[in-house]
């Protein structure tokens, strides 16, 4: 998705980046300026900060900004529960 699409659809769900940003506890700039780099490439990010930014963005959308993104998020996701019970014991 291009910048413009991830817009579009923001805008039709009643947000823009900057609602997005301030709802989900991100710097609005922060947020445009990951959408800015990031939007349209093939590949995912490395930061965790960007790829949390996208990721959450493309739930609240409905639409995978990045091929993949939603994918590597519930890699992810399961991964953590495990990472933090081996931590406490």
């Amino acid at each position: 998705m291009n910048k413009r699409q991830i817009q579009a659809r923001l805008i039709e769900k009643g947000s823009n980046f900057r609602q997005f940003a301030l709802a989900h506890g991100y710097e609005p700039r922060t947020v445009t300026q990951a959408v800015q780099r990031w939007a349209g490439a093939s590949t995912l990010p490395n930061g965790r900060l960007t790829f949390s930014i996208l990721r959450d963005l493309s739930l609240a959308i409905g639409a995978e900004v990045l091929p993949g993104i939603l994918a590597s998020a519930d890699a992810n996701a399961k991964e953590l529960p495990h990472a933090v019970m081996t931590e406490k014991t």
